[in-house]
């Protein structure tokens, strides 16, 4: 594996942790070596930020980040793009690599970014006890519980892309091999309870002054959803000491005691669609969102300057290099299949509205359905750029990088329908509480089951990267027939079958390709993944 030393020194431009413009623009330089550089808390905090920073990075290449690929693999989406494009979303999509044989390290990019993000937080936990903490003490606990949050998120996307992925926990230049994923998550486990045990107990409010930063209730929610996947996918009833009982408990008490909830108009928790209905936005930093990864609107192209949302824009409306307002130009991935679309009650499940854009419903002046791959006329709306009313893409100065809209890691409707799915005694009202949010007309059930609890996250969670994972969780065969069988083959590339289909998932056990590139720069310590 390629070795990324990352040296987080005082030359650091910090994002402002206590500010509604949290994130940041990171330079790097080396002025002080690791070893020299970490005294004093304010160079413990600095080296944090760029712990937070590297969230800002591992998609920074927009192409294949994970809240847009994932809602490819799923049933949700098609990889669309452009008829001039190649074919790497069609690869995504249907798990078959014979489709663009150029494509062998797709996921480069993704990987080494991932690995310079775990190094920040790796070399930050391995100086800690060198800082001169001093009467800032107390500092020291939360500091490395924010960081243990963030190297488990990081591993928690690599294992679930690639299943068997070095597992590296300090900072070091010696070439690792791939560990058993069981340990991977055990580590996840271990560094999200530590994150638990140590972060402050500050409930969500309005005035909070550490918005963008982890909380005791983003670590009980990412525990509970970490369990639900391994647990699913594995057969297994624990990892290491957490339960199914203890990712209840932990989001149990998310639900009691973090002060956050659901918005009443599920259409405000998003930009575009908000400007689209006429209603007014509620802001990126809601009650409703347990953790985010913040973006600003100071993105550049250059390499150290990279903190807009940039993945953003493969979700937007291909249409001639202009604007449809309020919806702004994109490359057109993720185009929607209609079987997802049959699946809402169009005229009172607000989610259709705020979570798909219609071409014909909305009566778009869309002309460029012959430059767009797998067009069906419906597209991903949660994450969409804007345009102004002039159809000028937003922001005018540099929209590919410069998008500033945060991506809603975990959304406390989660945590509802996480806490129901993992057994609650109050299953059900989590339940209403979701499903008569978006359709306030609906009756009220008295039970609920596991079958109701999927379906529903299904709408809920459209274009946010988490159905595919809760197709997978509930075992490799589930998954594979129930994405062969949902998509609509007829509008996909080439000639796919549910019987390919099948077969491509239940080969690949529904994990991605480790990158061709990373195998023989290890000499072949590190080992592809079946069916790639």
């Amino acid at each position: 594996m390629k070795t990324y030393n990352i040296f987080i020194t005082a030359a650091i431009a910090l994002f402002t942790l206590g500010s509604c413009s949290n994130f940041l623009t990171t330079e790097l330089t080396d002025q002080k070596t690791s070893d020299s550089y970490y005294k004093t808390p304010s160079d413990a905090y600095t080296a944090l930020v760029g712990c937070y920073n590297g969230l800002n990075l591992i998609w920074s290449d927009n192409s294949y980040a994970f809240p847009v690929a994932s809602e490819v693999y799923s049933d949700n989406c098609f990889g669309g793009t452009g008829t001039s494009d190649g074919h790497d979303y069609d690869v995504l999509d249907q798990f078959d690599i014979t489709l663009a044989p150029s494509y062998v390290s797709l996921y480069e990019n993704d990987w080494k970014r991932y690995y310079q993000a775990i190094y920040r937080c790796n070399e930050l936990l391995d100086k800690l006890d060198q800082v001169e903490w001093g009467s800032s003490s107390s500092l020291k606990n939360q500091y490395e519980a924010e960081a243990k949050f963030l190297r488990a998120f990081f591993y928690f996307d690599l294992v679930r892309l690639f299943e068997k992925v070095p597992l590296i926990t300090t900072p070091t230049s010696e070439l690792v091999a791939q560990a058993d994923p069981a340990d991977i998550y055990k580590q996840i486990m271990s560094d999200l309870r530590f994150a638990i045990n140590n972060m402050p107990t500050t409930a969500y409010s309005s005035s909070l002054t550490t918005v963008g930063r982890a909380t005791k209730w983003a670590a009980e929610s990412l525990l509970a959803r970490v369990y639900l996947f391994y647990s699913g996918y594995y057969s297994a009833t624990s990892i290491g000491d957490e339960t199914s009982a203890t990712a209840l408990a932990a989001v149990e008490d998310v639900i009691s005691n973090s002060g956050h909830d659901l918005l009443a108009d599920f259409t405000t928790l998003w930009p575009a669609a908000s400007v689209a209905k006429g209603v007014t936005y509620a802001g990126e930093d809601n009650k409703e969102v347990v953790f985010a990864i913040k973006y600003t609107g100071n993105g550049t192209s250059t390499n150290n300057n990279i903190t807009g949302n940039k993945w953003l824009i493969m979700e937007g409306i291909r249409n001639n290099g202009v604007g449809i307002y309020p919806y702004g130009y994109g490359w057109g991935a993720c185009t929607v299949d209609p079987k997802l679309v049959a699946q809402f009650d169009k005229t009172n499940d607000s989610r259709y509205f705020a979570s798909i854009t219609s071409i014909n419903d909305e009566k778009l002046a869309f002309s460029n359905s012959s430059d767009c791959r797998e067009y069906t006329g419906y597209y991903l709306k949660k994450y969409s750029p804007q345009s102004d009313v002039d159809n000028n893409s937003l922001p005018t100065t540099d929209y590919q990088y410069a998008q500033a809209q945060d991506y809603y890691v975990i959304r406390y409707a989660d945590v509802l329908l996480m806490a129901a799915e993992l057994g609650s005694t109050n299953a059900a009202t989590y339940y209403n509480k979701v499903h008569q949010r978006a359709i306030p007309t609906a009756a009220t059930v008295s039970s609920v089951t596991k079958s109701d609890i999927l379906a529903e996250r299904r709408l809920e969670f459209v274009g946010e990267g988490i159905r595919y994972w809760d197709l997978l969780r509930q075992g490799l065969a589930t998954a594979a027939s129930t994405i062969a069988n949902n998509t609509t083959w007829t509008v996909a590339t080439g000639t796919p079958s549910v019987t390919k289909i099948t077969t491509n998932i239940t080969t690949t056990r529904g994990f991605q390709q480790i990158p061709a590139d990373e195998i023989t720069l290890s000499g072949g310590v590190l080992k592809q993944n079946a069916g790639w």
